[in-house]
């Protein structure tokens, strides 16, 4: 995050900032809970994909654990549309040029894309259960990608940027196959860019396209924000129960915005929604409980929590790296044949624990680089 116009002062900047950051680290801090489920308890349940088999859970516990963590990829989109709109407006006020602002975009983007490749991927390779996968296409493609298109899309007027939001979100639905047609061929680059899935030569969960709504839509409140940054934080919790509300009619009705219809009539049938694309249902559900979080991280009795969430938040890709190797290394030496979803809690916290300070420190080191520094990257 950067320094913008919309704050009057100091501490009201800095409350603003510290909000976003710890909304950042509090969804880092889940998807954590995610990756210890995986590597550390061994029971991480398959992706919930348009086609395939669908994941069941045999106890509420499983299915909470998994459900928080659906939180991630959204939150990551939409706060990265927001710190684009922001990077914007604070580069322009030190005397970038438009190409200047576009270019530091389009490195950042391909930054993410070559770590996921080069970097993620190797940890992803030390999977207890084994990783016989040749290319994946995870989250940092979908955010580098999204983040190149951004760097054309960052200039649009904030009409256009909402009609662009609710075209990929019918658009995403629309151009999903049907769930009987799951195990086709696709060409390479419909996966990478539209349909999840594929084989052990590509296997695709993040597809470029299906995640750029949520960074359109986080581009849209960064423009409300520098508009009002308080009028836009108090309609957060407005928007994020109108949210809400279309997740409980949509899920209700069980047909288009759910991509697959429930596996059932229990509370986790219901909640047990397509993430991969995204459906309407996921994207309504997630981003409203997102919007109320942002609400509530903004309000001045949540200023105890902001600093220690915000230490993990203001260094996004230096904790992504890092935590992905501790809990695969948790997981060889602690746990090689896996171990119960609560006995994995502790372990994740302790995770959490050891990465701490290290955040903090690396948070310090970073901010006092210049705006150009290769360091602030991360």
């Amino acid at each position: 995050m950067t320094e913008n116009r919309i704050l009057s002062t100091p501490d009201q900047k800095g409350k603003r900032l510290k909000s976003l950051d710890a909304l950042r680290g509090l969804i880092m801090i889940l998807m954590a809970l995610d990756h210890a489920n995986h590597f550390v308890a061994q029971k991480h349940p398959p992706g919930e994909l348009w086609g395939g088999t669908f994941p069941s859970y045999q106890d509420s516990l499983s299915f909470l654990t998994r459900l928080v963590t659906h939180l991630a990829p959204p939150g990551f989109a939409f706060l990265m549309g927001i710190g684009m709109v922001l990077l914007v407006n604070s580069r322009i006020k030190r005397g970038w040029g438009k190409w200047e602002i576009t270019r530091h975009f389009l490195v950042r983007g391909g930054l993410l894309i070559g770590l996921q490749l080069l970097v993620i991927n190797r940890a992803w390779e030390l999977s207890p259960q084994g990783w016989d996968l040749e290319i994946y296409i995870g989250v940092l493609v979908a955010l580098g990608g999204g983040m190149i298109l951004g760097s054309f899309l960052v200039w649009l007027k904030p009409r256009y940027l909402l009609l662009l939001t609710i075209l990929l979100v019918l658009g995403i639905e629309l151009l999903t196959p049907q769930p009987d047609v799951w195990g086709h061929q696709f060409h390479w680059l419909s996966r990478v860019l539209l349909v999840p899935g594929g084989d052990l030569a590509l296997w695709v969960y993040y597809p470029i396209l299906q995640w750029l709504e949520f960074i359109a839509l986080g581009m849209l409140f960064g423009n409300w924000l520098l508009g009002d940054s308080r009028k836009a934080l108090g309609n957060s919790l407005k928007l994020g129960a109108a949210f809400l509300l279309g997740f409980v009619l949509l899920r209700g009705l069980d047909g288009f915005g759910n991509i697959r219809p429930r596996s059932g009539d229990t509370w986790i049938d219901v909640f047990n929604v397509v993430k991969y694309p995204p459906s309407i249902t996921y994207g309504l559900l997630t981003m409203g409980v997102i919007l109320i979080a942002l609400w509530a991280l903004s309000r001045d009795k949540a200023q105890r929590i902001l600093a220690p969430l915000a230490a993990f938040g203001q260094v996004p890709l230096f904790f992504y790296i890092l935590h992905l190797f501790l809990y695969a290394g948790m997981g060889w030496l602690l746990t090689p044949k896996g171990t119960s979803i609560p006995a994995m809690y502790p372990l994740w916290l302790l995770g959490l624990v050891l990465l701490y300070p290290l955040c903090l420190l690396y948070g310090r080191a970073k901010h006092r680089q210049p705006a150009n520094s290769v360091l602030r990257l991360f």
